[in-house]
């Protein structure tokens, strides 16, 4: 079996964690899989919040269903996408993509006014919804960085965005709060899920090759 089968086959989503903090190489590894993480035209439209802070998670907590591993983690991942693209987030990512690849801006012209006729034939509803999506694939990536690094990580949609937006004042950055993510190790003792069989579709069904 390959390494990352044994890999994908020993994550799960934990229910429970142990409070133990995740070394800091180990966090800022999966921080940098997410980084370089894929997305539609390479905007990456969102932001992750890394939240440390124990209170602060005690606050989250009750926004996410009580669920424990909000203060059980080490870190929780929130995944924010940007509540709009706008003009000002094109020209930023225009300029950073001409000073990384040393190359003037005049040169990548067609490629950002393809970028603002995308942005401005949206609305900025749809705008969200396809920033959302880019940061799912995010979420994958750090799953799968954070199984390599033998740390559990547990996505969750349960939990009432509007108030987590509010608690972390994420509509004064012009983001909305779409998934969040602790990381941690996972409490054996009192997860009822662990050791239990991971059950998936049959390749047969999940697959159709044609």
């Amino acid at each position: 079996m390959s390494k990352i089968i044994e890999t994908l086959n020993w994550r799960y989503a934990s229910k429970r964690m142990t409070g133990r903090k995740v070394p800091s190489d180990k966090v800022n590894t999966i921080l940098e899989a997410i980084r370089l993480a894929p997305s539609s035209m390479g905007l990456q439209p969102y932001t992750v919040l890394v939240i440390e802070d124990q209170e602060l998670k005690k606050k989250i907590q009750p926004i996410a269903m009580n669920q424990p591993q909000i203060v059980e983690s080490s870190h929780l991942l929130v995944f924010a996408a940007w509540d709009n693209l706008t003009p000002g987030h094109i020209d930023e990512f225009i300029s950073h993509t001409a000073a990384t690849r040393n190359q003037p801006e005049t040169t990548l012209v067609d490629f950002k006014n393809n970028l603002l006729n995308i942005a401005a034939k949206n609305t900025q509803e749809e705008n969200f919804t396809w920033a959302a999506k880019q940061a799912y694939i995010a979420l994958g990536t750090a799953l799968v960085a954070a199984a390599a690094e033998e740390v559990d990580a547990t996505p969750m949609e349960g939990f009432n965005s509007s108030q987590l937006d509010e608690l972390l004042n994420l509509k004064e950055k012009g983001l909305r709060s779409v998934t969040i993510m602790p990381l941690g190790y996972r409490d054996t003792t009192n997860d009822w899920l662990a050791g239990l069989p991971k059950v998936r579709r049959q390749k047969e069904k999940l697959f159709i090759v044609q």
